[in-house]
């Protein structure tokens, strides 16, 4: 059995949040107070520091268990305790009840610099992360080039970390964290300082410590890079534990629950740049199996004189991937309209090649002098494929974002002529599920 390496129970944190009082006295009628009377003056500000004090949870009995060799995702919303999950298990901050059981070396990525000296070069802060982390200076060496190449900051690698951009700065965070060997990796959403070449970069080098066998917690808002780099979540709620256990059915309730798997069907015309208003956006019907039909409806109307000259339907997986965009300009654009003019469109989607699960939609348009891009203006779920005659269709999280309609045919056994038997081959055909 995979050996425990993180167990967290009935873990909370208490903070003590301080209030502005109302109505504060004069300079010179405190002092006033203080002198005449400072006893009574003392128990009133005794009172008063006790009556702006308010005690706020940040964890409330948060319990769960990771395995070595785990990637753990840790998701929720702003202000849910991911990062106050992260800074205690780092040991940054101590817990206000429970205990935590940690097995193992701990490399820390909370912020931009954590645990870098700023007068110190990147080559003596490479060594300082080491022996921080209990690494010998021979292991530090033996990795040295090889945080260097990560990081590519070998031209400032003996200037002072104070000089460098955050992205540098983060880079060679990264890099230390990373290949100084941790049991436990842990990483905050601080990789969205970096570029889309480094976040790739770093999110591969999170997969291969991972199969390493060592373990990795990781935050971030990134669903896709949670769902491609975590095998396991925890969705955090307000500082409590809403869900755990696979990424999957874990991503999908938070999506759900936050509004970003369902798009929101509006009462009220959704502005569409200065010129034009959004009436209507409707899929009939709002659930369908993967290969059926989809119709789509659209009614916009100009409040000033307007020229559209392109306009796309957007289409968006649970994990705000996008997985299809709908080119409408073969609708008579360039297409101008007056003032008070509407103009409505409807289409099909022949085949939906889309495996299940929920999606959202947008629209872009870019009309006259301006740009618009609208998300989550409704949504529609698509509910799995019948399958493939006898045989189950393989579980979602396998199959990718589409299901191609591919037919095949068997042509064999032969003993000769490989080629020849494969051309000739049976013209009968089964359906596969792709």
């Amino acid at each position: 059995m995979t050996e425990t390496v993180i167990s967290v129970e009935k873990l909370s944190k208490r903070y003590i949040i301080g209030h502005q009082r109302d109505g504060q006295d004069a300079l010179r009628h405190a002092l006033e107070d203080a002198f005449r009377h400072p006893l009574c003056w003392l128990r009133k500000r005794k009172a008063e520091r006790e009556s702006t004090r308010e005690e706020f949870w940040a964890l409330q009995d948060v319990s769960f268990e990771v395995k070595q060799g785990e990637a753990v995702g840790i998701i929720g919303r702003n202000g849910a305790g991911k990062s106050t999950l992260l800074k205690v298990l780092s040991r940054i901050t101590d817990p206000t009840t429970g205990r935590i059981h940690l097995k193992g070396r701990v490399a820390s990525l909370l912020e931009v610099g954590t645990g870098f000296h700023q007068e110190l070069t990147g080559r003596e802060n490479i060594y300082l992360n080491g022996a921080i982390l209990g690494m010998t200076r021979h292991e530090i060496r033996r990795k040295f080039d090889d945080i260097v190449a990560f990081s590519e900051v070998e031209r400032f690698l003996d200037t002072p970390v104070k000089r460098y951009s955050s992205g540098m700065y983060v880079r060679l965070a990264f890099a230390v964290a990373a290949y100084l060997e941790p049991e436990i990796l842990i990483v905050d959403e601080v990789l969205a300082v970096g570029d889309v070449a480094f976040q790739k970069k770093c999110l591969g080098k999170m997969g291969e410590v991972a199969h390493g066998g060592r373990t990795v917690l990781f935050v971030s808002h990134n669903m896709s890079a949670v769902q491609a780099l975590c095998d396991k979540a925890v969705y955090l709620q307000e500082g409590t534990v809403k869900a755990i256990g696979n990424v999957e059915p874990v991503l999908n309730q938070y999506l759900i629950e936050t509004g970003g798997a369902h798009g929101q069907r509006f009462a009220e015309p959704i502005s569409m740049g200065p010129a034009l208003k959004l009436l209507a956006f409707d899929f009939t019907p709002n659930t369908i199996r993967s290969g059926d039909a989809l119709r789509f409806t659209l009614k916009l109307c100009a409040e000033g004189p307007t020229t559209i000259h392109e306009m796309s339907v957007l289409i968006y997986s649970a994990q705000n991937i996008r997985v299809a965009l709908l080119d409408l300009r073969s609708l008579q654009m360039p297409m101008s309209l007056l003032a008070g003019e509407e103009w409505r469109a409807e289409g099909e989607i022949r085949s939906v090649p889309l495996v299940e699960g929920n999606y959202s939609i947008g629209l872009y348009v870019n009309a006259s002098n301006y740009l618009e891009n609208v998300f989550d203006l409704t949504s529609f779920s698509v509910g799995a494929h019948t399958g493939n005659g006898s045989c189950a269709p393989v579980p979602a999280v396998y199959r990718g974002l589409v299901e191609l309609d591919c037919k095949a045919a068997v042509v064999g056994p032969t003993q000769s002529n490989w080629g020849a038997e494969l051309v000739a081959g049976s013209t009968e055909h089964s359906q596969i599920q792709s």
